[in-house]
């Protein structure tokens, strides 16, 4: 039969197509780029509008592509959420505004960026939260209320007690704390996110709503499923960002097809520059009541249409393949690439992530590549060009020892890293200084990443205890050190011995105990020694520490050097004991919320924020109504105002530290 070629293709379309909507929507791991999934949408529509008879309702062209997780709780929405029909060229857009025109609607328009995130619908009540679901299908997404009651970029109350609204946003994670996830993932050997897209997915889709928390998500509002109603979409957004919603300013009213296109030309450069991701830009008809003479397909609404950005790859080749060596010991591999131009910058390098990454993508020294930067920030390798191999490609084989100190680098079983086992690695060693030296961790003022390198390749410390032997003499022997930049140096290394035990915990890098699981440990245990001796059950028996922290204490306690280590800092006066919680009703700041600014006296902000919390208050980064207190140093800002306008009383340290003295018995 002449029509089997293509009823064959286009089932062959289908399946890929549902497959890839099954890893993007519901798993959150995407098996293709954007760019080759539109291109297969593209041509399954064309295959379906020039053979008709193969139409079918279950087809990924007439259907919008999640589906409501089993472990998240089913939500019907209101309205349908829908998807949107892409642009790809000012072709397409002119056709867009030719249909407008036809329907007699006035061509305004309100284009805004598209953000590359997972769409969340939010509804209030009286002015407060009330619930949030994912988009799912369309017609029934996942209950996510308790993970998105985290956010902080999701308001608690709205400016005005609206009786009920219903709003559609985009959460999203900014590129640097993707950046900052990943780097964290990879030392713990655990998957990579492709992108912030699937990193905001992956983080809201969490059984455990503190690891929401976490994750730093951020979001932006754009539609109003249910509520007042509006005559445009400018109006819309206005009144969104009166009421506390977070909307995005980088939008624009344009009214013909050079201004939109001049437009999308403009964001096409400016998207590198933005802290978020975004993959194209949304034209919508802004006149709302004028979008019913338009309405909808099964899939789409007709007033409106997402122009995605043309796929941003490079060609070049991988000229050599190096291994860098992390705190943890994780050999992460590097693509060193011939420089080429992309998004904005010019590539040398490029992460490979490990070695099965490399295997999977076939990667070979010498290959012809394509290279993009995964979420516009990281530069990896995309896929490899294999047509142009010449036969005198190298293929690469992880190195079975640490190329920094010749220690045997082994794969932990269910983990895709290889590691080096040695703890004194030189490599690992400046890491883990850089990590105890940190503000979270021992806080130790002026000892950046480049004072470390100075002090490491001049034998002033050879290892972390030796950071507590340092004297005037040994750093003024260092470029770039006088006297008074010594003794500021000594005198937060001495200030460090005071640090709680919780930040010392952390300071360590034990694997999967970051600042959260220090503080739990140190309200548990009165001293470092009885952390040191507990075992699995009494570690578990802790509700929020689970079996693979608790291996991993265990594990890390093991070793000898480590435990020698410890030893050591306690010799050198490091403080070693816990803060026990006190109990709820004894905490002279219990139920209090405290908002912190300005500079303190005798006292960072970190310190201040832990002080308040050890003492049964809570912190917050913005003054509201239900801010208690606002503790104020030198230069407050823009917080005191807002802390007057509100009658929020003002504190200073002083006052503060009266608060926590034991009220007088007479």
């Amino acid at each position: 039969m002449a029509n089997m070629a293509p009823e064959k293709r286009i089932k062959e379309l289908r399946e890929k197509l549902h497959k890839y909507n099954t890893a993007y929507y519901d798993n959150d791991s995407p098996l293709v780029s954007d760019y080759e999934y539109d291109d297969l949408m593209r041509e399954l529509i064309g295959l379906e509008h020039d053979y008709p008879q193969f139409q079918s309702p279950d087809s990924p062209s007439q259907k919008v592509g999640g589906t409501a997780l089993a472990a998240f709780a089913p939500v019907n929405h209101k309205r349908q959420l829908l998807s949107l029909e892409n642009a790809f060229s000012k072709e397409d857009i002119a056709g867009f505004l030719t249909r407008i025109e036809k329907s007699g609607a006035k061509p305004v328009f309100t284009v805004e960026p598209k953000i590359d995130g997972l769409t969340i619908a939010v509804t209030y009540k009286n002015g407060k939260f009330f619930s949030a679901a994912t988009r799912g299908n369309g017609v029934t997404g996942e209950n996510v209320t308790a993970n998105a009651a985290v956010i902080k970029a999701i308001p608690q109350m709205l400016k005005e007690p609206l009786p009920e609204l219903t709003v559609r946003g985009e959460v999203y994670m900014p590129k640097n704390n993707f950046v900052l996830l990943n780097q964290e993932r990879e030392e713990d050997g655990e998957p990579l996110f492709a992108n912030p897209r699937n990193a905001a997915a992956g983080s809201l889709r969490q059984l455990d709503p503190r690891i929401t928390a976490r994750r730093r998500l951020e979001v932006f509002f754009y539609d109003v499923i249910a509520g007042p109603e509006y005559q445009s979409q400018h109006e819309l957004l206005d009144r969104l960002s009166a009421l506390g919603l977070p909307v995005n300013e980088e939008r624009k009213v344009i009214g013909s097809l050079d201004e939109i296109c001049g437009y999308l030309e403009e964001m096409t450069q400016k998207r590198h520059l933005l802290s978020y991701d975004i993959d194209g830009m949304v034209i919508k008809l802004d006149p709302i009541p004028q979008r019913e003479l338009l309405g909808t397909t099964v899939k789409y609404p007709k007033w409106a249409i997402a122009y995605k950005f043309p796929p941003e790859e490079a060609e070049t080749v991988v000229e050599d393949i190096i291994i860098g060596v992390g705190r943890t010991g994780a050999l992460t591999p590097t693509a060193v690439l011939r420089p080429v131009f992309l998004a904005g910058s010019t590539i040398s390098r490029a992460t490979l992530h490990n070695e099965d990454n490399i295997r999977e993508k076939d990667i070979r020294i010498g290959d012809h590549v394509y290279v993009h930067k995964a979420g516009d920030v990281i530069p990896e390798v995309a896929s490899v060009i294999k047509n142009s191999r010449t036969g005198k490609e190298k293929i690469f084989s992880m190195p079975r020892f640490c190329p920094e100190c010749g220690s045997p680098a082994l794969r932990p079983e269910g983990e895709s890293v290889r590691r080096c086992l040695n703890i004194d690695c030189p490599a690992r060693l400046y890491e883990s200084i850089i990590h105890f030296a940190s503000k979270p961790a021992m806080d130790i003022d002026g000892m950046g990443p480049g004072v470390i390198r100075k002090l490491l390749d001049s034998n002033c410390i050879n290892n972390i205890v030796d950071i507590y032997d340092l004297d005037k003499e040994k750093l003024l022997k260092l470029e770039g050190f006088a006297a008074v930049s010594a003794e500021k140096l000594l005198s937060a290394v001495e200030k460090s011995k005071e640090r709680p035990l919780s930040a010392l915990l952390f300071a360590l890098g034990i694997r999967h105990v970051g600042e959260k699981a220090g503080k739990v440990l140190s309200s548990s245990f009165p001293d470092m020694e009885h952390i040191i001796a507990a075992d699995k059950d009494t570690l578990t028996a802790i509700p929020e520490i689970g079996e693979i922290i608790a291996q991993s204490i265990i594990d890390y306690f093991r070793s000898d050097s480590n435990r020698e280590l410890v030893k050591n800092l306690e010799k050198h006066g490091v403080n070693m004991l816990g803060q026990p919680i006190i109990p709820a009703g004894k905490q002279p700041l219990s139920g209090l919320v405290f908002v912190i600014t300005g500079t303190l006296e005798n006292m960072s902000r970190e310190e201040a924020k832990a002080l308040i919390e050890h003492n049964g208050g809570k912190t917050s980064s913005s003054i509201s109504k239900k801010t208690d207190y606002l503790l104020a140093g030198a230069n407050p800002g823009s917080k005191l105002a807002k802390a007057n306008e509100l009658n929020v009383p003002v504190i200073d340290l002083k006052r503060l530290q009266a608060m926590l003295e034991p009220a007088d018995a007479n």
